[in-house]
């Protein structure tokens, strides 16, 4: 069966990816998790749909608290951000803007001018058609992920990420011990499910494999294209779930 209440971006709006590398187990990740989750539920840029994911990496987990979200594709994704940005070394909390930009929360200048540029940077529309439980196989996800025309000058990358919509942790040791945290948009996983070529369009039929015991209801489902690397943000799309 479908998932009810799906949203739709307005016509006019911009989509803008902002994703944040995290650890439950690092002292300075909260007040960046409340930065994103503020950004989420105010969106705060005019003309702008910021998509917000929480990307939990694995390298604090060795240090007396094991994220349960962490995963080990997550660190490597941001080891190749790491690598194509040319930055000294991966850290927690990292805020990456529309895969090009590091974004310093502390800075309120610097934030406003990344949102400003990204807001007028042009995107290629994307869309995420109904999502959907197999019925023969309720841990499968059905969708169907739709672009325009890359008018870039190369080819690009097709992802669908799910993520968990709200995520709340009771943290019982490490360096957040006996604090409770909250999250927003935690990445399960993120799939690389075809490529957009240059002059074409994309459009093909999804399946995805979820994992055990997730409810349609509680995730959003993230279609981007980005440029190999990973790269520049070429387009966004985002679907919620109904609560």
């Amino acid at each position: 069966m479908p998932a009810t209440g799906a949203v739709a971006p307005g016509a006019d709006s911009h989509p803008i990816l902002v994703e944040l590398f995290t650890s439950e187990g690092c002292s300075s990740c909260p007040p960046a998790d409340d930065f994103v989750q503020k950004l989420d539920a105010l969106q705060p840029v005019a003309g702008a749909q910021l998509i917000v994911l929480s990307e939990h990496v694995t390298y604090w987990d060795h240090d007396g608290w094991k994220d349960a979200n962490s995963s080990a594709a997550l660190t490597d994704r941001q080891s190749a951000y790491v690598h194509e940005l040319g930055l000294p070394t991966p850290y927690t909390p990292q805020i990456i803007v529309d895969g090009t930009k590091e974004m310093r929360i502390g800075d309120a200048q610097q934030v406003e001018k990344l949102f400003q540029q990204a807001v007028t940077t042009p995107k290629v529309s994307v869309r995420i058609g109904t999502v959907s439980a197999d019925p023969a196989n309720p841990g499968l996800l059905r969708t169907r992920v739709e672009t325009d025309a890359n008018t870039g000058k190369s080819n690009a990358d097709v992802y669908l990420a799910i993520a968990l919509d709200h995520v709340d942790s009771q943290v019982l040791h490490g360096e957040n011990g006996g604090r409770h945290l909250t999250h927003v948009a935690v990445v399960q996983q993120i799939t690389k499910i075809g490529k957009l070529q240059k002059g074409k369009t994309f459009a093909e039929d999804v399946q995805l494999k979820l994992k055990p015991g997730t409810d349609l209801n509680g995730i959003r489902v993230v279609a981007f294209v980005q440029a190999q690397g990973p790269g520049q943000l070429l387009g966004a799309a985002l679907w919620k779930g109904a609560h």
